[in-house]
């Protein structure tokens, strides 16, 4: 879907790759194989990125590395953009209907940047009465793909808004952490 507002499928490629690992510095040749990509198309989306200061660039010997700027105005839209294109939250929104009543589904900043989670964190949350069967396969097959556990977190939209309401430690955490939302309103899922 993204192809229908980027014109460079190029770039799309290299944002898919670069906005999911922030922390990660890349070199033109390895973005270009890893992409598939001829490298002058590479070198001139690059270019084009960090001259709207999404990329910044780093010189080593004869080597020219390149990573994401996580302060630029546009990275955590990008970021949100990007987790609806690839990995688990693809796959939730590929599988919607097949998934039930869901009313929100949100992932976890820190998990789209990568980070590996903690008890306490939750990857993926999920409001509603999804088929908990297919839910598991789609975080396993995420997990796979990963090599690392993802924590999720599943109750009814009743449950939920209980919790708010009885302002629950858990659900304040939840509604504390930047996060994706792959399914429902925002504001609807914060407010009290």
């Amino acid at each position: 879907m993204l192809e229908k507002f980027f014109i460079s499928e190029v770039r799309i490629l290299m944002l898919k790759l670069m906005l999911l690992h922030p922390d990660t510095q890349y070199h033109v040749r390895f973005i270009s194989r890893e992409i598939g990509a001829e490298i002058n198309a590479v070198r001139r989306e690059l270019e084009r990125l960090e001259d709207v200061g999404l990329l910044i660039k780093r010189r080593s010997s004869n080597r020219v590395y390149y990573r994401v700027n996580t302060n630029h105005v546009f990275y955590s839209d990008l970021l949100s953009m990007m987790a609806k294109e690839t990995g688990l939250g693809k796959d939730i929104l590929d599988n919607v209907k097949r998934l039930g009543d869901i009313r929100f589904a949100m992932l976890s900043k820190s998990f789209l940047r990568g980070r590996v989670s903690t008890v306490l964190d939750v990857d993926l949350f999920v409001v509603g009465r999804p088929d908990m069967s297919l839910l598991k396969v789609i975080v396993e097959r995420a997990q796979a793909e990963r090599s690392g556990e993802i924590n999720y977190s599943v109750m009814t939209l009743e449950e939920f808004n209980h919790r708010k309401r009885s302002n629950d430690q858990f659900i304040n955490r939840v509604l504390s952490q930047g996060r994706t939302m792959l399914i429902g309103d925002e504001e609807k899922f914060a407010s009290f």
